[in-house]
């Protein structure tokens, strides 16, 4: 059994509820995941495994995964809850392609030294932080940017073609 297991045993024991195969493998799928899943995502994916499994059980138990501190629930701006592993886990914020939906995860000293400077500033105790930046990824901008010349050429041979049709 894996620390995470152990974690999560030791939750469900502490609230009175019992280890059940459903249990199981959503824990398992979840932790196998290194992406952030929605309740959703995580449902299809367990589902292949138990077609029994219904989305109430996948949404309950990645609610025990969050409150024993093995989920993390984030927010990206798309309307959707979705959890990320957080049991010993190096504390990260997140870069958001707004094209392609692209999560990037990313750590910044600058960054939490600067928000530490700023909370001392304003004699604010930072007990938590979220940092999202919104933005284009590289392949969506590359896409953009693909997107744009081919417009320039198509309008310039459209001229082209008006202007001799003119003569």
């Amino acid at each position: 059994m894996t620390e995470e297991q152990e974690v999560f045993l030791e939750h469900i024991q502490k609230k009175g509820l019992k280890r059940t195969a459903q249990r199981d493998l959503i824990l398992d799928t979840f932790l196998r995941m290194e992406v952030h899943l929605s309740s959703e995502d995580l449902y299809r994916l367990v589902k292949q495994e138990d077609p029994s499994i219904g989305q109430t059980t996948v949404y309950r138990t990645l609610k025990l995964l969050t409150e024993a501190g093995l989920a993390r629930e984030v927010r990206f701006g798309d309307g959707l809850t979705h959890y990320e592993h957080n049991y010993k886990h190096q504390h990260h914020d997140h870069m958001i392609c707004s094209e392609c939906g692209r999560i990037i995860e990313f750590f910044s000293a600058e960054l939490e030294a600067l928000q530490d400077k700023l909370a001392a500033k304003h004699h604010f105790q930072i007990t938590q932080h979220l940092h999202r930046i919104i933005g284009l990824c590289a392949e969506c901008r590359r896409a953009a940017r693909e997107a744009r010349k081919q417009e320039t050429s198509a309008g310039t041979q459209n001229r082209q073609a008006t202007a001799r049709s003119r003569h």
